[in-house]
């Protein structure tokens, strides 16, 4: 009985999570559709590319067709490297993507032009993206494209998925601007279309290592005289996490207590915080970002539940 509800919990959860995975899908294709496309921007990655050569050519569908094709070489690199999971919902992401990118209809919500209001289509367009882009990570998927290289390397180097973003701009805004020159002839217009774009970057970026944390660490301090029981707390809730405990003296009451101190990813906080507090209701604790960490740091790759437990192997584990 509890095996067959336990089975009804995650098929349920999977239902949630794919829900929200083609959601996010249809969120990123119609900000590129109806926002960002037509602001004429420089995407990141290959979808830049791709956008480039559309806006040389004057067609859109140059750019359905080139995103699918570079997607499909994406999810292949995926599905050799990344989890399974991570890939499977991926490509529900992409074929969502394509789907919408093919099928939504034509509509103008602003006029593009600098002097009008291609600022709006540029800000809002990257808000939405980037929101896109956390919804599919938080659900062990991504929109594709840079997001794939971006999610593996933020897995190997501990560094948050956005700033791979950055690094993959760089060479799809010289590819866009070298195709917009040599179809307007005029570097005005060209560096004018790099403001814009730089502006979309910051904006999806952002949005996104703002709403996804999975790859942002604090560090957690619980002052305690119920070491013990804060303890096995963390052991229940985040088996695959560990922590020191310190002796500490009271400046003002002179009394005993002592300090446990949690590394943990920005995402497991308010499930850890919760257990804390119900281990210990008169505990006073405290967080704070790291800026840094050793690599031997262990976070669960994206399409791995967030609180599954730690490899064996040496070095994969947290350093305490």
């Amino acid at each position: 009985m509890k095996t067959s509800v336990r089975t009804q919990a995650i098929t349920a959860r999977d239902a949630a999570d794919y829900g929200a995975i083609l959601f996010a899908g249809v969120l990123y294709a119609g900000a590129l559709r109806y926002l960002v496309l037509p602001s004429a921007v420089i995407l990141t990655g290959t979808e830049g590319v791709a956008a480039a050569l559309s806006y040389y050519f004057d067609a859109y569908w140059v750019f359905v067709v080139l995103y699918t094709l570079f997607q499909a070489g994406l999810l292949i690199f995926a599905a050799l490297r990344m989890p399974v999971t991570f890939v499977r919902r991926t490509l529900a992401t992409v074929l969502t993507v394509t789907v919408a990118l093919a099928l939504l209809p034509e509509y103008q919500f602003a006029s593009p032009e600098p002097e009008n209001e291609r600022i709006i289509l540029v800000l809002f367009g990257g808000l939405l993206a980037g929101a896109a882009k956390a919804i599919a990570f938080k659900h062990r998927g991504s929109t594709g494209d840079e997001d794939i290289p971006g999610a593996y390397f933020a897995m190997k180097y501990l560094k948050p998925v956005g700033s791979i973003t950055i690094i993959a701009a760089v060479f799809s805004t010289a590819f866009g601007m070298f195709m917009a020159l040599l179809k307007q002839g005029d570097f005005a217009v060209v560096v004018n279309t790099l403001m814009y774009t730089c502006i979309y970057i910051f904006a999806s970026t952002e949005t996104l290592n703002n709403l996804y944390h999975r790859f942002s660490l604090v560090a957690v301090d619980v002052v305690t005289r119920r070491a013990g029981d804060v303890g096995r707390a963390v052991r229940e809730r985040l088996p695959h996490r560990t922590y020191l405990v310190q002796p500490a003296r009271g400046g003002h009451t002179n009394q005993a207590f002592d300090v446990v101190r949690i590394v943990i990813t920005r995402e497991e906080l308010p499930a850890l915080l919760r257990t804390i507090q119900r281990a210990d209701p008169e505990c006073f604790h405290y967080d704070f970002e790291l800026r840094g960490i050793s690599r031997s740091y262990y976070i669960p790759p994206i399409g791995q539940a967030g609180d599954a437990p730690r490899p064996s192997r040496p070095g994969a584990a947290n350093a305490t």
